[in-house]
């Protein structure tokens, strides 16, 4: 199961980092850095269960949102 408690000591630091690291960087290259970093912590995690449950929760209402102005550019 998911544990989406806040074990960050510094939250504002890790997404600063985060930030930081997008520094510079043409989408193209975004989205490949982006795609490292999420398979580098998934193979930390390990476990497929614990996987497929931070995807569902990390797509939830973003589908809608996108169909949404798809539906209203058209």
């Amino acid at each position: 199961m998911l544990d989406t408690t806040l074990r960050l000591a510094d939250p504002d630091a890790f997404y600063e980092a985060l930030i930081d690291m997008h520094r510079d960087l043409g989408n193209d290259e975004s989205q490949l850095v982006n795609a490292k970093l999420i398979l580098l912590l998934s193979n930390q995690i390990g476990d497929m269960t614990v996987l497929r449950e931070a995807m569902s929760m990390a797509r939830s209402g973003v589908a809608a949102s996108v169909d949404a102005s798809v539906q209203a550019s058209v």
